[in-house]
């Protein structure tokens, strides 16, 4: 079958960074589903994992986790699905990646494809979908189908893959949803998700909140960069409110106060938590997946897609992580079909 692997971590304008490749077709497992991939998103993940160091593999590398297509085949122990069935998902990160023609996922982490997006549409959702709604309505104490209007979010980055589901996750749950953007184009996304306000990143968030009539925000979760914002947010944050990171602190972090004072939740999200752990919930992925593959079909939800780069090859994929790389990416990339 063909593949997109490394064996090298080189920078990605090197033509070697990633390659095409021919493998071997996988054998399902007992849970598992061999899926026929017609369509893959990147995310930050994969630019981190290919991140140049000095390690060699000895077998070709394949990543992705983000993947929509039809079920081929089944493992004896599957239940969810069978084969011809529409897919999509986020994987595993313990395995193999989704950058090739079939792939193995446990059907656990699998949903079945809304009916009414392509499968691009359709495969720009899974890793950002579940780690908006795992921080929000998981990790924070906060319940999607509950009435939460009267408390404010913000969502620092709100114009990225998780940010744009987020916006809209939350505004759907009754949040007055506050997001940073730092640009026009990016401004005019969020808003088109759902944001109801929209504020500069690059400047004091405070001012700008108070500006339009709030002293203080409820929850926040930053996506964009945790060291540069942790103070302000200490002193933005309402009493007994929440803090949802995803992104690594790059140096130690003081949890004393102001967050100690006002008692603030401070929450971590890695949504292949589950799946690397082989946790006995893993099957809430399956769960997410379904309920936002529902409220998708309804029109209470909308793709996060904003570009197709072309069919899935290792040229395609290195230009999308040489996107996602230069930090000016909206929405999500994804590639379809093969050569």
């Amino acid at each position: 079958m063909k593949a997109i692997a490394l064996t090298r971590y080189l920078p990605i304008d090197d033509p070697l960074s990633l390659q095409d490749v021919e493998l071997p077709q996988p054998v399902p497992g007992d849970l598992d589903l061999r899926v026929r991939v017609e369509a893959v998103s990147v995310n930050p993940v994969d630019t981190k994992l290919r991140a140049p160091r000095p390690q060699v593999e000895a077998q070709p590398r394949v990543l992705g986790f983000d993947a929509a297509g039809v079920v081929e085949a089944v493992g004896p122990g599957v239940t969810l699905f069978r084969p011809g069935d529409e897919v999509y998902y986020a994987g595993d990160v313990t395995r193999p990646g989704c950058n090739a023609q079939y792939h193995l996922v446990d059907e656990r982490l699998a949903g079945a494809k809304p009916a009414t997006l392509d499968f691009a549409a359709a495969a720009a959702l899974p890793l950002t979908t579940l780690t908006a709604w795992e921080l929000l309505f998981e990790r924070m104490p906060f319940d999607f189908d509950a009435d939460n209007g009267g408390r404010c979010l913000l969502v620092i980055g709100g114009a990225g893959g998780v940010g744009s589901i987020a916006i809209q996750l939350a505004r759907h749950a009754g949040f007055t949803v506050v997001a940073t953007a730092s640009r026009p184009r990016s401004s005019d996304w969020c808003r088109s998700m759902g944001a109801h306000h929209v504020i500069d990143h690059r400047q004091p968030l405070a001012p700008q909140v108070r500006a339009l009539g709030l002293e203080e925000v409820h929850a926040a979760i930053n996506l964009a960069d945790t060291d540069r914002y942790w103070d302000e947010l200490g002193q933005l944050l309402a009493p007994q409110g929440h803090v949802g990171l995803i992104v690594e602190p790059a140096g130690p972090l003081r949890i004393g106060d102001p967050y100690k004072a006002k008692c603030i939740g401070i929450h971590w999200e890695f949504m292949f938590a589950r799946p690397r752990f082989r946790t006995p919930d893993m099957i809430e992925h399956h769960r997410i997946l379904g309920r936002v593959g529902s409220l998708v079909e309804a029109g209470e939800l909308q793709a996060t897609l904003a570009q197709v780069l072309g069919p899935i090859d290792a040229a395609g994929l290195r230009e999308a992580h040489r996107r996602l790389e230069s930090g000016t990416v909206i929405g999500k990339l994804a590639l379809a079909g093969w050569p």
